[in-house]
């Protein structure tokens, strides 16, 4: 609790001090062996969807929507890291207003291992047909490149959607993130880091200013990896999805971990926060030491839960509808 009183101050002198020790706290060389170069399918809408029914028999996938109403740009490189092209897909209302809009960037799940951007595209097109702009960025993944860089490439996909935003008619004061699972703890760091140069990378569109977040919806995502409500980082039965991703178990280098939680970071600055959650509370850890510190700074907050939900409740009806409504109502009360 120190900890997150001083981060709720102090965020990025915080940084600084735990990049610091984390520079001595590497006692083992680092585990590059998940690095295999080759996508990690293990986790889809469809292996979520059979794992999930045996819970709960009557879900159903939401599929795709066809809509006049809105248009999509698929497969739009925003980066390009060592000839590795990072790609995005636009889904933008069809209209001829010309004012500017509030942008949605979405941002996948899968344990910072596994998981598609793709899996997103019925939340963006629903949001889309509800006047929003949705961008779907991919991010490398721990197969191919290890913590921070996929922060880096959501924060060049970022400053490329600033770059772009007279294109895409997007209001650059307007600007928000949403995450699932692994894609909300990396949504929330995004929303809590902003003018860090810590995390910004220089690989992409470097030259811009720092990329704004005005507001968050963090769906499932943990917002510490080293709270006492974690699930993170248990290795004795798997290598776990942490220590993939951050090429260190916790043990070996709790600072990194520290590092990464957005929790850590949360501060005077911190946008506006929405999170949508399951039943599983080990997915949100973090989440109530969070929201005290967003009220230390008068900064708004909702919590949204579903009782009895899984996991991956978003992908899935009933809950997927009601999902949408709390991130529509959520982005108009922000951005009245």
């Amino acid at each position: 609790m120190v900890r997150n009183c001083f981060a709720g101050k102090y965020p990025f002198m915080l940084a600084a001090i735990l990049s610091l020790f984390s520079l001595g706290a590497y006692s083992q060389a680092k585990w590059v062996n998940g690095i295999t170069n080759q996508p990690d399918t293990s986790y889809t809408t469809w292996s979520a969807f059979n794992s999930t029914r045996k819970s709960h028999p009557d879900i159903k996938i939401v599929p795709e929507l066809e809509s006049k109403k809105i248009a999509a740009r698929k497969n739009i490189p925003y980066c390009t890291i060592n000839n590795r092209a990072l790609r995005l897909d636009a889904f933008v209302p069809v209209t001829k207003q010309k004012k500017k809009r509030t942008a949605i960037i979405i941002i996948h799940g899968g344990g910072w291992r596994s998981g598609n951007r793709t899996q997103h595209y019925p939340l963006a097109q629903h949001l889309a047909e509800r006047g929003y702009v949705c961008f779907t960025p991919e991010y490398r993944l721990s197969t191919e490149a290890q913590y921070p860089a996929a922060i880096h490439d959501l924060k060049a996909a970022l400053r490329w959607i600033v770059q772009h935003a007279e294109e895409y008619r997007v209001d650059t004061a307007k600007i928000s993130v949403l995450g699932f699972s692994a894609g909300g703890q990396l949504a929330a760091f995004l929303g809590t880091t902003v003018g860090n140069p810590q995390f910004e990378g220089n690989a992409c569109n470097a030259q811009l200013t720092a990329a704004p977040v005005h507001a968050v919806v963090d769906i499932d995502g943990t917002l510490s990896f080293t709270h006492k409500e974690t699930g993170e980082g248990d290795d004795s039965k798997k290598i776990s999805a942490g220590t993939y991703w951050f090429g260190y178990s916790k043990k070996d280098s709790i600072a990194l971990w520290d590092e990464a939680s957005p929790l850590n970071h949360a501060g005077p600055h911190t946008a506006p926060f929405l999170f949508i959650n399951s039943s599983v509370a080990r997915m949100h850890a973090g989440r109530d030491d969070f929201i005290t510190i967003l009220n230390q700074h008068k900064i708004y907050s909702e919590v949204k839960s579903f009782e009895n939900a899984p996991h991956s409740f978003c992908l899935f009806d009933p809950w997927f509808q009601p999902t949408v409504n709390y991130i529509d109502e959520f982005l108009k009360r922000v951005f009245k």
